[in-house]
């Protein structure tokens, strides 16, 4: 397995890619996990916290080596050029970047309505694979999980890292293997903020020093996450 996530050097990521091929011609089964880290959208606008000319490396060269890519909504448009109003068109996005080269894409949070209510942030799944007689089958799910009010640094991390576990742990089953990824994220979200709350005193805002995430107290939560979140296979 290979993992990166944020970088904001256009000759690291370069590197990256020749190191990636060099080690899927010594192992053909290596799997490549990209979590494209370029930016983010507040209150609708979305900007970038890295310099603009990564996107076209993280374009032409990153994302046809990976197996697995988790951008969130404003990181896959960039990397498509498409703007995603509707679920339909985040499949066809989603479909646009497996025509790049990888198998597993994961549109980490996006902006789309969840079904359940303003309360819950949407995150979607799309797993592409070949069988023995050369046809290729899409899964996609969705996943609707509650929102937690506070801005938390590492959880990009978290999730890519959780999910190339989980996809390790169960080859066979994605939407199980999102399940266990979204909820491990929800137990380690939902206890960072009940401790920073506890720490910043009643009518308190927590620091970013609080919220800093509870990994180590989330020892159980990670290794075995009860199901909370469940997928909806579309």
């Amino acid at each position: 397995f290979l993992l990166k996530g944020y970088t904001r050097d256009t000759s690291f990521l370069a590197m990256v890619v020749d190191i990636v091929q060099e080690l899927k011609q010594q192992n053909s089964n290596l799997v490549y996990v990209c979590d494209p880290v370029m930016g983010d959208k507040w209150n609708g606008e979305g900007s970038m916290y890295v310099p603009k000319d990564l996107l076209p490396v993280y374009r032409d060269k990153v994302v046809p080596v990976a197996d697995i890519i988790t951008p969130n909504q404003f990181e896959a448009e960039l990397l498509t050029g498409r703007k995603i109003h509707t679920e339909k068109e985040a499949l066809e996005v989603m479909d646009m970047l497996h025509a790049m080269g990888p198998e597993t894409v994961v549109i980490t949070s996006s902006d789309l309505q969840a079904s359940l209510g303003n309360d819950y942030l949407i995150a979607l799944g799309s797993h592409r694979k070949t069988k023995a007689d050369g046809t290729r089958i899409t899964q996609r799910i969705r996943l609707e999980s509650p929102k937690v009010d506070a801005v938390f640094v590492g959880t990009g991390d978290l999730f890519a890292a959780m999910l190339l576990a989980w996809t390790h742990k169960h080859p066979n089953n994605f939407k199980v293997a999102c399940e266990k990824t979204v909820s491990a994220m929800q137990h380690v979200l939902q206890r960072t903020i009940k401790s920073a709350k506890a720490q910043a005193g009643e009518g308190n805002k927590p620091n970013s020093a609080q919220l800093e995430l509870r990994m180590v107290q989330s020892k159980k939560d990670i290794e075995n996450p009860e199901i909370i979140v469940k997928a909806t296979v579309l």
